[in-house]
């Protein structure tokens, strides 16, 4: 009897083993982040082609769609279909990126802001004052990034 729910707990691990392989290429590194981030595996994840955005450019205003300041290296504009304003995500590949105070940053963004021109699958991340804001962060301009839904916000995004 112990030998078979041995062998039954084994096949139910393989199963969930290759379950979780298949919805995920990083299983591991998914649980990682996981307690990183303080989300729970299976949280809402994304796959998001990058857009920067910046003040000066045209079409951009000093407030987001909230009706709050934007914040450099903290705003970002989503499809609020797929993503709900007010939402914290936590994208890794900004994570080390340098801050406009000097620090690096630590990853989480603040959905708050929309555009015409986001729809579906994309995110425009705020970058700062003027076009030179956008040098750091210019290798993820246009690439697909990893977000995930770690939290909600009230009011405005913190500064």
């Amino acid at each position: 009897m112990r030998r078979r729910l041995a062998a039954l707990a084994a096949i139910s691990l393989i199963a969930a083993t290759s379950n979780a392989q298949a919805a995920s290429t990083d299983p591991i590194g998914d649980l990682i982040m996981s307690v990183v981030t303080g989300s729970l595996p299976g949280s809402p994840g994304y796959r998001l082609k990058a857009t920067l955005y910046h003040a000066g450019a045209r079409g951009v205003g000093a407030l987001d769609s909230l009706g709050c300041k934007v914040v450099a290296m903290r705003t970002a504009a989503i499809d609020r279909n797929l993503i709900p304003r007010r939402t914290v995500l936590f994208i890794k590949e900004t994570v080390g990126l340098p801050m406009p105070d000097g620090g690096v940053h630590d990853g989480y963004w603040y959905a708050s802001d929309v555009g015409g021109a986001i729809k579906g699958e994309r995110i425009d991340l705020f970058t700062g004052a003027g076009s030179g804001s956008m040098k750091s962060m210019m290798p993820l301009n246009l690439s697909k990034l990893s977000a995930v839904k770690v939290g909600e916000f009230k009011g405005c995004p913190p500064k």
